[in-house]
């Protein structure tokens, strides 16, 4: 995708999602399940990479890390993650002139030092400039397996997800606008989405903020209901703070990735009711897609064909895998929203869940 405005920190893309768990073998069949294989480990650290097409998911097993210590406060979860910028130095520099907190990451001989700044609840936010096959971080602080020495077969194809479509954070109820403006200030992010989305009971605001390179979005998260416990004001009280709320992948075929997610047993969020698929044709006219396949998998189906024009954006979220923390599966055609469409139907289902679970407590109506 083309910049879509000016660009001073020369960004790229994601890089990596780090992860830790204060518990072993938590996250590693996990990933696998999720298509993930492992191609790569730290050359003098307990750190893994696994991948699938063009995303990183680093495992941070070092002790006394700093994702060591981010994993024992908020527990399995992701602790950090990277942009590409195309000068780290240049990139590094800039943010700590605009007032960014520097991170220390602790480094053994050789290695390289991976500059960082302090991100929402604290996570590392981390700048790199080496992501090139053959000359990229994993090539000189990691050694690939004998299967993946070969840079043209680093990038297993699993179960079909290529990239990382956005990460969205929970923040504090009063701090979206703090961490707005820290995106905005930093990266000249701008906001393309807002929603103010209505249950029956609870509700929540989120910004939806997508950097200059078009390829890095970040929806931003917090609670708007006055009563009860919202379904961000639970998240934080699970994770014990800001942070990522969910990570989304892309896909190039949904219904071929989610029929691998199943066959791998990975909860996916069920379907809507009936009503929902019987009204995607009013909903969307001519939307083209194969209904009740996307409904035999409960893939929801979002976005517009008005003027003949069709962008469509399919997606279904999977339940919750790290504590609070859940993942996202998508495929966008033309369509660069985030299913604005389907958010009302998805809250007031996890707000009915909730309460299900008595995680909001609802009082009775008196006759």
């Amino acid at each position: 995708m083309a910049d879509l405005f000016d660009n001073p920190m020369g960004l790229c893309g994601f890089e990596f999602v780090e992860f830790a768990s204060p518990t072993p073998n938590v996250l590693e069949p996990l990933f696998e399940k999720m298509g993930f294989t492992l191609v790569a480990k730290h050359r003098s650290k307990d750190v893994v990479l696994y991948r699938q097409g063009g995303i990183n998911f680093i495992v941070n097993r070092e002790p006394r890390s700093q994702a060591y210590y981010f994993a024992q406060e908020h527990g399995p979860s992701a602790c950090g993650l990277a942009f590409r910028v195309k000068d780290s130095h240049k990139a590094y520099a800039r943010a700590l002139e605009l007032g960014a907190q520097p991170i220390e990451i602790a480094t053994g001989p050789m290695e390289l030092r991976l500059p960082a700044i302090k991100g929402i609840g604290g996570a590392p936010l981390y700048l790199i400039d080496r992501f090139e096959d053959g000359k990229s971080i994993y090539d000189i602080d990691f050694e690939f397996l004998p299967e993946f020495e070969d840079p043209a077969n680093r990038h297993p194809v699993g179960h079909g997800f290529k990239v990382i479509d956005h990460l969205t954070h929970n923040v504090y109820r009063g701090r979206m606008a703090y961490w707005g403006s820290f995106y905005e200030r930093l990266f000249n992010f701008r906001e393309i989405r807002y929603f103010d989305i209505k249950g029956e009971y609870t509700g929540l605001t989120s910004r939806a903020m997508t950097a200059p390179d078009g390829m890095i979005r970040i929806p931003l998260n917090e609670e708007s209901g006055k009563g009860g416990t919202g379904q961000i004001e639970e998240f934080l009280m699970q994770f014990n703070g800001e942070g990522i709320q969910h990570i989304a992948l892309l896909t190039d075929d949904i219904i071929a990735s989610v029929d691998a997610l199943q066959m791998a047993g990975i909860p996916l969020m069920t379907a809507p009711n009936d009503i929902y698929y019987e009204m995607l044709e009013e909903r969307l006219p001519g939307h083209g897609e194969p209904v009740k396949e996307l409904q035999a998998r409960g893939i929801l189906l979002d976005g517009s064909t008005a003027n003949g024009e069709k962008r469509l954006l399919l997606q279904i979220f999977s339940q919750t895998l790290l504590g609070p923390v859940f993942f996202e599966f998508i495929q966008r055609k033309a369509d660069e929203g985030f299913g604005e469409g389907n958010f009302k139907a998805l809250f007031e289902s996890l707000e009915r869940d909730q309460i299900r679970r008595g995680a909001l407590k609802v009082e009775p109506v008196s006759a």
